[in-house]
């Protein structure tokens, strides 16, 4: 048993024993996971794959007159506005008015070079911000604020794909050819962060990690997190399952780790590289940073069904072989993740560690609530939405245009002097929240 704390304390004193996945697997066959328990501090994992959930956020900085920006486009890609007046969302998936294998991702790498990027927006105009049409370019360093939040990263053992349709089809995995002419696969095996620390026993909330060449954290849960899916005889779910929401500052961040991808006839996406060290703090936890490929099954998918029926089970040695037995037929495999890029990262992740340039966290919680995935239904018939009648939120922001002090706070809670009212309307033309007033 060992703590982060003092794992931490073994970093900083040049004396942590740091491993990548890969080596960690080959120690383990060799010594044993006992050996592994005992001699081994980190455990450093990696993927460079395609991460359509992914994007960042950027404050772009008043104009003069300001403007309040609701339309906003940089190189003839949409920015959607609706967060403040020069805040904006860039998603990775998100393609050109005039170029479909151009997007969202394709600005966000863009802007990480360094580049400057034409950008335009436009709004209503008001009276606090009155101006109404801006064109020019902006760098990263001319913004305030640029920053990557992805909502689902690094998901835990997405299916490999294959199409048994008759006609070729092009999807989120590549290209599929007709009748089981191909298999594609994304995650990366041994190497992949939520296959090492299956049951996430020392990943969650405040985990740091390497994101795209520089640190970030893990923020939540990934969107379509769940942890209800069958386990292998090695305890590692066989099917797609958890996934990571993750955060880090893009001005920091090395174009290298990642990059914009167009795949034919799907859209726009991005390949997102990310690292997370595994403390060894434990037995259990050795053991699972030891299985290897064999060890870690998959599942196969028929991508020329709508409902994508598992064909077959398979694991991540036979699918990196390069082929894989359908049917009785032999068909070739190829990943659609770099595993080159994910070893690199693997490898530069245990550098910054032993030099002590990383240090790990403590996650100030685990996600262990029982998640599942919901399917959203067609609904034909539905009762007629109605806004609801809006209740006092107490902000008081009808107390000072009230002429005759018929509102007030009193203790920070709003009163109102039915008797000095005068039914003006002015605290009812201010409510934000759309409160009619008398009564109260």
């Amino acid at each position: 048993m060992r703590s982060v704390e003092e794992i931490n304390k073994r970093i900083l004193s040049g004396e942590a024993v740091v491993l990548t996945a890969e080596e960690v697997v080959k120690l383990a066959k060799e010594e044993g996971v006992k050996r592994v328990a005992e001699k081994v501090d980190v455990v450093t994992t990696a993927t460079f794959a395609p991460m359509c959930s992914s994007g960042a956020f950027v404050n772009f900085g008043h104009t003069s007159p300001p403007m309040r920006m609701e339309r906003i486009e940089i190189e003839g890609v949409e920015v959607y506005g609706g967060l403040a007046a020069v805040d904006g969302y860039i998603g990775a998936t998100q393609e050109s008015k005039h170029d479909k294998s151009f997007g969202g991702a394709h600005i966000v790498e863009l802007l990480i070079k360094g580049k400057n990027l034409r950008f335009r927006a436009e709004g209503k105009g008001t009276d606090c911000y009155p101006r109404k049409h801006f064109e020019g370019f902006i760098n990263k360093d001319m913004v305030n604020d640029f920053f990557m939040f992805n909502p689902r990263n690094a998901y835990q053992n997405y299916a490999a794909a294959t199409n048994g349709s008759d006609r070729i089809i092009y999807t989120y995995m590549g290209k599929l050819l007709p009748h089981f002419g191909n298999v594609t696969y994304s995650t990366s095996g041994e190497l992949s962060p939520l296959l090492k620390d299956p049951k996430m026993l020392t990943i969650g909330l405040g985990t740091k990690i390497f994101l795209c060449g520089t640190e970030g954290y893990v923020v939540w849960p990934g969107t379509q997190f769940r942890n209800d899916v069958k386990l292998n005889e090695h305890g590692i779910p066989i099917s797609a399952a958890r996934t990571l929401a993750v955060i880090g500052d893009a001005k920091k961040m090395n174009p290298r780790y990642l990059r914009a991808a167009y795949f034919k006839n799907y859209g726009v996406t991005i390949f997102i590289g990310i690292g997370v060290p595994i403390p060894v703090l434990n037995e259990e936890i050795a053991y699972y940073v030891s299985r290897s490929n064999e060890e870690i099954t998959a599942e196969l998918r028929d991508y020329g069904k709508a409902e994508r029926p598992v064909i077959r089970l398979t694991n991540y040695a036979e699918l990196r072989s390069g082929w894989i037995e359908i049917d009785g037929k032999k068909v070739k495999t190829s990943p659609i993740s770099s595993l080159a890029m994910a070893r690199e990262i693997a490898q530069l992740l245990k550098r910054w560690i032993i030099e002590a340039r990383f240090t790990l966290t403590n996650p100030v919680k685990l996600f262990d609530e029982q998640r599942s995935l919901k399917r959203l239904e067609e609904v034909k018939e539905a009762e007629e939405f109605k806004r609801e009648e809006p209740t006092c939120v107490n902000c008081g922001m009808c107390v000072s245009v009230c002429p005759h002090d018929a509102l007030k706070l009193v203790n920070d809670e709003l009163s109102f002097e039915r008797d000095l009212c005068t039914e003006c309307g002015l605290c009812s033309d201010v409510c934000p929240v759309g409160v009619r007033l008398p009564p109260l």
